[in-house]
């Protein structure tokens, strides 16, 4: 008998970012290049390198 409460899930964001139109794109944080972000985006914002990267670190492993 296994307890759902016990288990721990891997919750992954799949929201894709707001669409611009053209420039100004908000930094990367980490390299700061350009992102698919625009400037006014709220929170952290990863280019595509980096946004891919971070998804390979955090991918749940079985």
């Amino acid at each position: 008998m296994s307890d759902d409460s016990d288990r721990e899930y891997c919750l992954i964001d799949a929201t894709t970012p707001p669409s611009t139109e053209g420039p100004p794109y908000a930094e990367c944080v980490l390299c700061r290049k350009p992102t698919e972000y625009p400037e006014s985006y709220k929170g952290i914002t990863l280019c595509p390198v980096c946004e891919w990267q971070e998804a390979q670190r955090t991918a749940c492993s079985g």
